[in-house]
């Protein structure tokens, strides 16, 4: 039960809700994350650990980036029909499709990715 309630909780804010987006569309660093969603560095940070925590991230290190994709492998039922949700829902979102044509744009910009 505490998994649900940490992955419901997870997707209770709308920046969260807006990182998964584009994490459906590719993998990415804090800075790709940043740049798409017109955020800081920080609440990009902080709102990628609550999705990682709540089971529903990898993360792996490529030379001086710290990348972040969905969680497929492994992964609890209710997570998969979780993201299935969001995807349908961010498919009508005008803001969610935004975000995915800022991400297509967005650099990795450095080492200051490595900070997340």
């Amino acid at each position: 039960m505490e998994k649900l309630t940490r992955a419901a909780q997870a997707l209770s804010d709308e920046t969260r809700l807006r990182i998964l987006n584009v994490l459906m569309a590719q993998e990415c660093c804090v800075c790709e994350v940043m740049q798409a969603l017109d955020i800081s560095q920080t609440r990009a940070s902080r709102n990628l650990k609550i999705l990682d925590d709540a089971g529903f991230l990898n993360m792996r290190t490529d030379g001086l980036y710290t990348l972040y994709s969905l969680r497929n492998t492994g992964a609890d039922e209710f997570h998969s029909e979780l993201l299935a949700a969001v995807k349908k829902e961010m498919q009508a979102n005008e803001t969610a499709q935004k975000d995915v044509l800022r991400l297509k744009q967005s650099k990795r910009i450095g080492p200051r990715c490595v900070t997340c």
